[in-house]
């Protein structure tokens, strides 16, 4: 075999969590009562795809302000009995009536015009259908168990209720939901999600016809309109979620997968590619000249993305093509660059990093991520979200559904490829991973993060695959990221003090986050051994993150 995964599981790296191991299935996710669910089903007999239903589902009662049945999200699942790729987009669309004029950054960002419409019901119970071996009765009781008996709140979640308090409160059925008095829950403190816990009953009894077509569906619409949003019947009974196949790059001897384009993770392979070119394993981990080119990378690579990855016709390949990325390379110099920022700028700046333009193209956060896989090689990794903590501030009445508010994530400059639209679909940070080599796969992986998934995702998979890092110590590793216009660097303090006086003297401008921050992220990973098929999972400690496998 090539490439470092070759070698049996490593040891390299420094860790604060033991690894954890198995043979017969394994969960990797946000919070460690999602990871016990997916972990039942497959004790129970079932496959990847089961317990990663389950996770999902689990997931909305123990984290509701990362991801719910009333959000959107993208589920890469590899079915071992047909050797096939799947990407399950279930990131909703903008509403018909959508109107950009309608909009400011207020109104796009909490409140009844900010949602998509929710595509977790169809992602959900489309996957089980077409790949799961269990009934959906099956599958969503520990969620319904979780939602009905109470979860006690950990440290991490009530620090995240916290920060979102003001805005559940403008809604008086988000503080019904979720607050305990009307004052933000504390550690210890046990959350019953009673209505939720009948949702996931009738869904699992009647299908996901009662969410976009039945009575829920009914009681969602109204609840918007009553509010003056734009979310109707219609919308609704139009939607599916949509099969589509990953885009990928050659990277050494590696294959990584990513779904694609409007997807953002066009962005990370780019900057890979970027990377590729250098040797990131004798640069040395986290050092001055490794962490200088990653981030002049990531502008690159941002400036791309920006300009075009919601195009519906985005020049992937172009994009990710060797002359290409040898051509954009040569734009990283001693010094730092100047970016224009993570979003579309319709006006640039002098000094800019500027998007490219391909030649064939010229012709022609809140977030949570979870990695499941079994005994037989079905494996599944998926992103998915509510947008911003607890998405939209809006449950409705009768139903524990949180909805989204994803509408945050357009641009309302009119001139952006990425600008709100009526039945549109947005560009979407969500960007779960897949890393196979000649003889199989070897390492599933991701992040929630916002924009910042874009670059935790890279640095985790080079830390693995140039640093020869186990994935709990490339999970754990200090990160950087970039992405606020001019020449700001996010960085975790326990990166080397005199590379950090480095990359100052290089003209980066560096904003402490303090040793561990889940600002960049909270990844989950499983690594699958070539010599016996055995799986090392990992967590970050950021969040809530737990491993679990037998």
């Amino acid at each position: 075999m090539k490439g470092y995964f070759s070698m049996v599981f490593s040891s390299s790296g420094t860790v604060h969590r033991s690894t954890v191991t198995g043979t017969h299935g394994m969960t990797a996710s946000g919070h460690p009562l999602a990871s016990l669910a997916g972990l039942k089903i497959l004790m129970q007999g079932g496959n990847a795809i089961d317990a990663a239903i389950a996770t999902a589902a689990a997931l909305n009662v123990v984290e509701p302000y990362m991801s719910g049945i009333g959000g959107v999200g993208y589920m890469h699942i590899y079915d071992s009995a047909t050797d096939e790729h799947s990407v399950l987009d279930y990131v909703g669309l903008t509403p018909s009536s959508t109107d950009i004029s309608l909009f400011t950054t207020e109104l796009q960002s909490r409140g009844p015009l900010s949602h998509l419409i929710p595509g977790a019901c169809s992602g959900w119970l489309e996957a089980l259908q077409k790949y799961g071996s269990l009934d959906a009765t099956t599958v969503f009781q520990p969620a319904i168990e979780y939602a009905e008996q109470g979860i006690a709140l950990t440290v991490k979640n009530a620090e995240f209720f916290s920060g979102n308090i003001a805005d559940l409160k403008k809604f008086q059925t988000g503080a019904e939901n979720y607050l305990v008095n009307n004052t933000s829950p504390t550690c210890g403190d046990i959350i019953f999600q009673k209505n939720l816990a009948e949702t996931f009953r009738q869904i699992a009894n009647e299908g996901s016809e009662i969410f976009y077509t039945g009575s829920i569906a009914k009681k969602i619409t109204k609840y918007v309109q009553d509010q003056g949003g734009l979310l109707t019947l219609e919308d609704l009974n139009d939607y599916r979620s949509k099969w589509t196949k990953p885009i990928d790059i050659k990277y050494r001897d590696y294959t990584i997968y990513a779904p694609a384009p409007p997807c953002q993770a066009l962005q990370y392979l780019q900057t890979l590619k970027i990377m590729e070119g250098y040797d990131v394993q004798g640069m040395g981990h986290n050092s001055t000249e490794f962490l200088h080119h990653f981030i002049e990378a990531t502008k690159l690579s941002m400036a791309d993305r920006a300009e075009y990855a919601s195009l519906s016709n985005a020049p992937s390949k172009s994009l990710l093509a060797e002359q290409y990325i040898k051509e954009r390379r040569l734009l990283i110099g001693k010094n730092a660059g100047y970016t224009g920022g993570e979003r579309f700028t319709s006006q640039k700046e002098r000094n800019e990093i500027l998007p490219g333009q391909p030649p064939e193209w010229m012709l022609n956060e809140c977030t949570t991520h979870f990695n499941t896989i079994d005994k037989d090689g079905n494996a599944v990794s998926c992103t998915q979200s509510l947008g911003s903590g607890f998405g939209s501030a809006m449950v409705v009445p009768g139903t524990g559904i949180t909805l989204n508010n994803f509408m945050k994530w357009f641009d309302i400059d009119p001139l952006s490829p990425n600008a709100i639209g009526p039945s549109k679909k947005i560009e979407m940070c969500l960007s779960p991973a897949q890393v196979w080599d000649d003889y199989g796969l070897r390492l599933l992986i991701g992040t929630p993060g916002g924009h910042g998934i874009l670059q935790t995702t890279p640095q985790m998979i080079m830390n693995v695959l140039d640093h020869d890092f186990n994935v709990q110590s490339a999970i754990e590793a200090p990160r950087v990221k970039t992405g606020q216009p001019g020449y700001l660097v996010d960085i975790e303090s326990r990166i080397n003090t005199s590379v950090q006086k480095e990359l100052e003297k290089r003209g980066h401008i560096l904003n402490q986050l303090g040793d561990w921050s889940p600002a960049v992220g909270g990844g989950q990973g499983i690594h699958i051994n070539p010599e016996n098929g055995s799986f090392m999972g990992g967590a970050d400690p950021r969040r809530d993150g737990y491993v679990l496998g037998w």
